[in-house]
């Protein structure tokens, strides 16, 4: 069933640079860098929302990337496609699932409705950047997510559990019950059922994400047990453990190449201003703890919420790097793509799904943040936009969520109420 487009706008108090919309350029946006320069809270701001409708793309239509690129849609025709995994042997594994609505809450996401939960692997058997094969690798699943294929298994994270099954690339169905081996908190806020899987370089151990259940933990501190934060396991499920914690919402996971350190891509909490908090990237300290619900951006409290003493004697790190408030940061992958120009090859992509809790749309695009020795290096830059129909209005064509390197040097990058995975080529 396809959810109906929804077009909701309700007004706000603006601050003064809510003028700046998502047609304007990354690095001219606020909350946006190393050190971002944080507005006070505006209490004026709580319950604004401002929806977008999607009305999908026309004919002939698709993203606009830099020049010496060439955009294609790799396969259309998909239901809700959310995440990727790239397999050795060039196939593509796309989770499609959505956001189910809350009978006694109604829907906060302009693509909930009834999810596929299904993994679909698409095939290019002729190498024309186009998949000409679709097969229902597995379906039944519970709001599938990450994907990890190691060692002749499949990792699923659906959003209740680590699923692992038999599987080996070349494969196009997947029989069997297949194994829990970790249990997850299931559901949450908004779109916080999502939940991303990687394996670390040596393929030693397993990261895990949960979003929280809460905007700022005002369903209480219980209630967010095993949420916000990053979970650490051995493949076969054994040795778990909290990885790093006070993550509001982690989706994007991926380890920087020249350091090693794992990084991740964070939605923070909404309702405090048009410009705060900023979403962000970060390297991931083992044990580390980021604030959430506490804290933001390092130790600027959260006036909602007062920390308990043996939270505020506790170190809080500061992320690396904002990229602006409500812009739904959700992937972060690094490529490092021979046949890319150098100026966007030893950087990181970063898919950003879009505001709902903003006056002024932000989101809607792909960056790519350059890096120099294992750190942000620059300006973010804006890499694929184009996905609105009309700013003012909030028509969007697409989303984009998932971000999956290619071993043909591409970028994908699935738009999830565009239905679409797109392939970004160098020329």
């Amino acid at each position: 069933m396809r959810p109906s487009k929804t077009l909701l706008l309700a007004g706000a108090l603006l601050l003064p640079w809510t003028n700046v919309q998502a047609d304007t350029p990354v690095d001219q946006l606020p909350s946006v860098g190393a050190n971002p320069q944080l507005p006070a809270v505006d209490k004026s701001h709580d319950g604004t929302i401002n929806r977008t409708s999607w009305i999908g793309w026309a004919e002939g239509g698709k993203p606009t990337a830099p020049e010496g690129f060439t955009v294609q849609a790799f396969a259309k025709g998909l239901d809700n496609p959310r995440w990727m995994h790239v397999l050795e042997n060039g196939d593509v594994l796309v989770a499609e699932a959505r956001t189910i609505p809350q009978p006694d809450a109604g829907s906060i996401d302009g693509s909930a409705g009834e999810s596929a939960n299904r993994i679909t692997l698409l095939r290019d058997t002729d190498g024309d950047g186009v998949a000409d094969e679709r097969h229902a690798l597995r379906t039944g699943l519970l709001q599938p997510f990450g994907m990890v294929a190691r060692d002749g298994h499949l990792y699923v994270a659906n959003t209740n559990a680590v699923m692992r099954f038999d599987f080996k690339p070349g494969d196009t169905q997947i029989e069997g019950e297949g194994t829990e081996i970790l249990k997850l908190p299931g559901d949450g806020y908004n779109n916080h059922w999502t939940r991303n899987i990687v394996q670390n370089p040596d393929g030693t151990k397993l990261y895990v994400t949960v979003g929280s259940k809460s905007d700022h933990g005002e369903e209480g501190i219980e209630a967010e047990e095993n949420r916000a934060a990053i979970h650490e396991i051995n493949p076969d499920g054994s040795g778990h453990r909290i990885f790093a914690s006070g993550l509001r919402n982690p989706n994007g996971l991926a380890f920087e190449p020249s350091s090693g350190a794992l990084w991740t891509a964070v939605n923070e909490r909404d309702n405090l201003g048009d410009d705060l908090v900023p979403d962000y990237v970060t390297s991931v300290q083992d044990g580390g703890f980021y604030g959430w619900p506490y804290y933001y951006w390092g130790r600027n409290a959260d006036p909602r919420i007062e920390a308990p003493a043996e939270v505020a004697e506790r170190e809080v790190l500061t992320p690396d790097f904002a990229l602006g408030a409500h812009t739904s940061t959700m992937s972060i992958v690094f490529p490092q793509s021979e046949a890319f120009p150098e100026a966007f090859r030893n950087g990181a992509f970063i898919a950003q799904r879009g505001s709902w809790n903003r006056s002024a749309h932000s989101g809607y695009r792909v960056l790519y943040l350059p890096f120099a020795d294992g750190k942000p290096s620059g300006d973010p830059q804006d890499f694929l936009t184009g996905f609105f129909r009309d700013v003012e209005a909030g028509e969007v064509y697409g989303r984009p969520t998932g971000l999956a390197a290619h071993a043909d040097g591409s970028l994908l990058v699935a738009d999830d109420v565009g239905n679409t995975i797109w392939r970004v080529a160098a020329n």
